[in-house]
């Protein structure tokens, strides 16, 4: 399975069944999408900061989301529940982006993709820690992503991997801007225990195999400074 980091909280997974397109909103990919195709496309709460609609005749999802042209033709999830798209197994687990039960900021969905025997799981814009409900359908974790920053702190993301118990993490900045999220994420990788931040990698192949035996963490570049 590839993983390629778009910016912001947008990951792509490629594997051999399919390929999916995480958190792809038009506020960070643009509203053509850039090129950035897939099979299946999973929103983890409304855009929050959607762009003005020019286009007739695209009105948003239920959940808040318009998605850029080059995803028009993707299968979409954006609610909780358990799917199988082209092959590709989906669950999506009902979280919050805050503490007081979505009292503050809605709701957000974590999504597990199957894909080539590896679990991974997109961890949104989650607020809080995970119950013991929540991790249980979330299940055996591989490969976790965090968005660090925006309504999860560096400290709380360090708890989320803990509870988690993933040994191959990427952690992606998610700030208002750049410079505060690459400050969340330098506070991340102190409450990890990083001394030193990995070199950047323009994308991770991983497979069942090469799951290391311990917690590593990889960081990614940004395709949208490419």
């Amino acid at each position: 399975m590839e993983i390629t980091w778009y910016g912001g909280g947008c990951i792509r997974l490629r594997g051999k069944e399919g390929v999916v397109a995480a958190d792809a909103y038009r506020s960070i990919v643009g509203p053509t999408g850039r090129g950035l195709t897939a099979d299946i496309v999973t929103y983890s709460h409304a855009d929050p900061r959607p762009l003005p609609l020019k286009a007739k005749g695209r009105a948003p999802t239920p959940a808040g989301v318009v998605r850029p042209t080059s995803l028009e033709a993707s299968f979409q999830l954006d609610r909780p529940g358990e799917y199988e798209v082209h092959q590709v197994l989906v669950s999506g687990v009902r979280t919050f982006r805050d503490e007081q039960k979505g009292a503050l900021n809605g709701e957000n969905v974590i999504f597990v993709f199957e894909l080539d025997g590896l679990h991974t799981v997109h961890l949104g814009d989650v607020g809080h820690a995970l119950t013991e409900g929540m991790i249980g359908e979330i299940g055996p974790v591989e490969v976790l992503i965090v968005p660090v920053g925006g309504h999860l702190s560096a400290v709380r993301a360090a708890e989320l991997v803990a509870q988690l118990d993933a040994n191959l993490v990427v952690p992606i900045p998610v700030g208002e801007d750049e410079p505060a999220g690459e400050a969340e994420m330098a506070k991340f990788l102190h409450e990890m225990g990083v001394k030193q931040a990995p070199e950047r990698q323009p994308k991770l192949t991983v497979t069942v195999s090469s799951v290391p035996p311990e917690l590593t963490l990889i960081l990614l570049e940004s395709r949208s400074k490419a």
